[in-house]
């Protein structure tokens, strides 16, 4: 049967990826909504047929916006958010605002139209592991953020539990590992590194660069939120991971490398503040339940990718570039 999907935040990064995997594997027409704040970008849902999409700027707490798109959909999935570490620990309120009243706007909207509702949230609420330590997330680990970011991202977690279990609304959540692949902005690390290099400029790592997250490409993201939406069960949480695990090193030599550079022709700047150590998620609810899997279970492969599609798409990222390596150097990063 085919749907109205309502997509929050679906002109930034993994959103965009989803709105155009639904469009091209299902026939239901989907909704964007989102602020366009510097992380959302129309050029990102470019091409997308003007027959079963549709694009309306707003804020997801603006209650009266948000009630009128609920009556005309069958079903919301919640990726607009705050999202950034570094600029969640310079303001913190914006984050506040979108990451816990923007989501209970749309817990109550939920709430009064009786709408399925998937929220997208970060393996970031759990804080972080030791790098030596065996054990990965689960569903049942404790949430432990550590920064204004992951603090309201938890916060919403909790809220989207409640509504279910106080309201009886229809909805689950994903945690999900560091996503990579087209339509990244290029302050995050990933494109930043990889058009650093298209520009000729040295990379920049973070500390030692010992940091481990856990990579997943946007394409198996959002295969695997589509999954949850058509099979999650009701009040539940999965967590979604491709065994991805690579310290920040690795990634910034391996794009090197793949872009034929010396692997050591990168700076090392100052750590950033509260910088979590480790990433790792275990899969295998959604795996198992929902019979789930990814595609990308090849890294380099995904990244060659990815590499492939910033050095084709400089016209996307350029007019961002000057203006977060300005940002990055006035902190002398």
């Amino acid at each position: 049967m085919t749907r109205k999907l309502l997509v929050t935040g679906g002109a930034g990064f993994i959103g965009s990826n989803f709105v155009h995997h639904v469009l091209e594997h299902t026939d239901d027409h989907v909704t964007v909504l989102d602020k366009l704040t510097y992380a959302g970008n129309l050029a990102s849902l470019e091409g997308l047929p003007a027959e079963r999409f549709r694009f309306v700027e707003g804020d997801i707490a603006d209650a009266a916006l948000v009630d009128g798109l609920f009556a005309g959909v069958d079903a919301v999935v919640h990726y607009a958010a705050e999202s950034h570490n570094d600029n969640s620990l310079n303001d913190p309120r914006p984050f506040l605002d979108t990451n816990i009243i923007g989501t209970y706007t749309l817990l109550e909207a939920a709430r009064k139209h009786g709408r399925r509702l998937h929220h997208i949230s970060t393996d970031e609420v759990y804080g972080d592991l030791e790098l030596d330590d065996p054990e990965r997330f689960t569903e049942n680990t404790p949430y432990n953020p550590s920064s204004p970011y992951s603090s309201t991202k938890a916060g919403s977690d909790l809220l989207v539990r409640a509504w279910v279990r106080s309201f009886g609304v229809q909805a689950t959540i994903s945690n999900c590992s560091n996503n990579y692949g087209p339509y990244q902005h290029v302050e995050k690390f990933i494109p930043r590194q990889i058009t650093n290099v298209i520009r000729g400029i040295r990379p920049k790592l973070y500390g030692a660069g010992e940091n481990v997250r856990d990579w997943i490409h946007a394409d198996d993201h959002s295969s695997a939120v589509l999954t949850i939406l058509e099979k999650g069960v009701i009040g539940e949480t999965y967590l979604i991971g491709a065994d991805g695990e690579k310290d920040n090193k690795t990634v910034v030599e391996l794009i090197l490398t793949l872009m034929g550079q010396p692997a050591d022709a990168y700076d090392h700047v100052t750590d950033r503040a509260g910088h979590d150590l480790r990433y790792a998620i275990d899969s295998t609810k959604l795996r198992t339940e929902l019979g789930w899997a990814p595609q990308y279970r090849d890294f380099e492969a995904g990244l060659a990718a990815t590499i492939d599609w910033y050095q084709q798409n400089e016209a996307w990222w350029a007019p961002a570039k000057d203006g977060v390596e300005a940002f990055y150097a006035s902190k002398g990063q």
